[in-house]
C-alpha cells in the first residue's frame, strides 16, 4: 500500500523499531519526572552530553559515547546529592551546574573551530540508527521495565513524602539515585537520535499531556505511554513525507497533543 511505502527502506524500518522502544521509555520515565518536578534535572542531563563528549576527546577516548554516559551518571548522582543538601533552591543549583557543564563542553569542543563535527548531536538523527544500536535500546528497555515493576511503588512513596517513606524502611537515597542513573542512561543512549535540544521535550510533553486528562495513576501512565508512542510514530511518518527532521516533528506532534488535552481537561474540569 502507498501509505506504507516508507517501510520499504531499511533506515525507516530501523527508525520505526527504535521509536517503538524509545517512546514507551520516555512515557514511563516522564510521569515520574513530572511528578517529582524534575524537568530542569532531565534538561541539565541532556546538556551535560556535550561535556561528556568533550572529556572523551581530551582523554583521547575513541568511543565518546562511553565518556558521555559515564559523565552523565556521575553528573546525575552529584546533582541529586547537591539538590538535597544545598540551601539554595533545587532549580538554581541545577541551572548553575548545567550552565557550567555546557560552557565547559562547548569551550573544549569549539577549540580550533571543530564544533561543526559535533553539531549534529544538537538535533539528532533517528534515521541513522543501526541494528546494533537497537540492541542497546532493548537492553535499556528491559532494565527500565524491571526497575519499574519492582521499584515503582517505593519510588512513588519517596516522591510523595520522603519522611513517610523513610518510616516505612524504604531506602530513599538509593531509590532516588537509581532513578537518576536510569534517567541519565536513557537520555544519553537516546540523545544521538533525538538531539540535545529536544530530548527533554519528549520526556515532559507526553506525561504533561496525560496529566491533563487522567483521573488516577493507571490512566496517567497509560496515556503517557500512548501519547509518547503516537507522537513518535506519527512524527516519523510525517517527517518522511514532508522531508523535515524527525526529532522536531515528533515534538510538534507531542505539543499539539498537550494543547488539545489541556483544553479538554479544562472543559471537563479534570
Amino acid at each position: 500500500m502507498e501509505v506504507f511505502s516508507w517501510l520499504q527502506y531499511d533506515f525507516m524500518k530501523y527508525a520505526f523499531v527504535a521509536i517503538l522502544i524509545i517512546t514507551p521509555l520516555f512515557g514511563m520515565m516522564g510521569t515520574m519526572i513530572v511528578n517529582r518536578k524534575m524537568a530542569f534535572f532531565s534538561d541539565a542531563l541532556g546538556h551535560s552530553a556535550l561535556t561528556g563528549i568533550a572529556i572523551g576527546v581530551v582523554l583521547g577516548v575513541s568511543n565518546t559515547n562511553i565518556s558521555m554516559i559515564l559523565f552523565a551518571i556521575v553528573f546525575a548522582v552529584l546533582l541529586n546529592q547537591l539538590s538535597s543538601k544545598v540551601v539554595a533552591s533545587t532549580d538554581t543549583v541545577i541551572s548553575v551546574f548545567s550552565s557550567c557543564s555546557v560552557a565547559i563542553g562547548l569551550a573544549i569542543l569549539s577549540k580550533g573551530g571543530n564544533f561543526s563535527k559535533y553539531s549534529s548531536i544538537l538535533v539528532g538523527d533517528i534515521l541513522s540508527i543501526t541494528p546494533e544500536e537497537i540492541i542497546y535500546l532493548i537492553v535499556i528497555f528491559a532494565v527500565t521495565l524491571a526497575f519499574w515493576i519492582f521499584g515503582f511503588n517505593k519510588l512513588l512513596a519517596v516522591s510523595l513524602n520522603r519522611t513517610l517513606a523513610k518510616s516505612r524502611h524504604i531506602p530513599v537515597k538509593l531509590m532516588e539515585n537509581l532513578f537518576a542513573i536510569l534517567t541519565a542512561l536513557i537520555v544519553m543512549v537516546s540523545i544521538k537520535w533525538v538531539g540535545i535540544l529536544i530530548i527533554n521535550a519528549l520526556l515532559i510533553l507526553p506525561a504533561a499531556a496525560s496529566r491533563n486528562i487522567s483521573e488516577n495513576m493507571r490512566e496517567y501512565h497509560f496515556f503517557s505511554v500512548l501519547f509518547s508512542m503516537f507522537s513518535g510514530v506519527t512524527g516519523l511518518i510525517i517527517s518522511y513525507y514532508t522531508n523535515v527532521a524527525t526529532g522536531p516533528m515528533i515534538v510538534i506532534v507531542a505539543s499539539i497533543i498537550y494543547f488539545v488535552t489541556y483544553v479538554w481537561g479544562r472543559k471537563h474540569n479534570i
